[in-house]
């Protein structure tokens, strides 16, 4: 088993943001030199959720300042960027690093609207560009020149340069939750980061996962490289009891999730619905606070 860090670091006001994002260098600093293995950068605008917003510039700095510890996205929100462009600062940042680096990725964030419409866009279409900017982004690393005829692009590259160290590219990660997905992504022999999914289920998942790579014929080596990297993101909190671990978690949880509801509802435009499908009783602003606090406890937290 191997330990890393998911950076979802918010900063409650713009005054702040300058000294957050140098102690999130910082903290990356530290999580090497403890032997953390990998951290992942997350990517949200305009509302503090990741102070440094720009995740794939942020990355750039990260790699002058550690030399082990892999750098991941979780996730690279596929429809806000251009899959040439994306590829080329993926492909310089592997350089950067010297092969460090890792590319989860989403079709954008389904409880902020306002993010899409702040990038001209709405996530109407979200699943369609990310499908073919993903595809555009992969084909730059291995194809030259690399013609392309789609719906959202309509391109001719002589050549992707420089060349990721990592061939034929970065590792490109799926965030997964629902059990097709899992399946699905064992089959395609892609590795995973999964988030909230209750301790009970956590096993059934990793055997869906397996059953999956199996049907893919994935030999014996990928078969155990893709199980041994399957990421499950908790939060951790550690304090001298057990009591005071989780008082103080549950402070931070709720001012969390009280700006969260609080962009959503001042930000997401009227016609903008969250899909029934993607509410728990974290995410749902009509569940009360004691209630949605004990679901992301149980299921999303590790303290004492």
């Amino acid at each position: 088993m191997q330990f890393g860090w998911l950076t979802l670091a918010l900063s409650p006001s713009p005054e702040e943001d300058a000294a957050r994002i140098e102690q999130q260098i910082e903290q990356v600093c530290a999580a090497e030199t403890l032997g953390f293995s990998d951290v992942w950068l997350t990517e949200h605008y305009f509302t503090g959720e990741s102070v440094y917003n720009d995740a794939l510039l942020f990355a750039s700095a990260l790699t002058m300042r550690t030399s082990r510890i892999r750098i991941g996205f979780a996730v690279v929100q596929m429809p806000f960027h251009h899959p040439i462009r994306l590829a080329t600062q993926l492909a310089l940042l592997d350089n950067l690093s010297k092969g460090r680096i890792d590319v989860g990725i989403g079709k954008g964030t389904v409880y902020n609207e306002y993010e899409f419409v702040g990038h001209g866009l709405r996530s109407d279409d979200s699943r369609e560009r990310m499908a073919e900017a993903t595809e555009v982004m992969e084909r730059a690393w291995r194809e030259s020149p690399l013609v392309y005829e789609g719906k959202y692009f309509r391109l001719r590259v002589p050549e992707l340069r420089p060349r990721p160290v990592q061939q034929p590219g970065p590792p490109i990660w799926r965030s997964v939750i629902s059990p097709g997905s899992f399946t699905e992504c064992g089959r395609l022999g892609i590795p995973i980061l999964t988030s909230r999914l209750p301790v009970a289920r956590i096993k059934e998942r990793w055997q869906l996962y397996e059953a999956g790579i199996a049907e893919g014929g994935h030999d014996t080596r990928a078969r155990d490289k893709l199980l041994s990297q399957a990421a499950l993101w908790r939060n951790v909190y550690v304090g001298e009891t057990d009591a005071q671990a989780e008082d103080e978690l549950s402070g931070l949880l709720l001012r969390t999730r009280a700006h969260m509801m609080h962009v959503r509802h001042e930000f997401n435009p009227p016609d903008f619905q969250i899909d029934p499908v993607m509410l728990n009783a974290w995410t749902n602003p009509d569940i009360g606070d004691a209630e949605a606090l004990a679901f992301v406890l149980s299921t999303g937290s590790l303290y004492g």
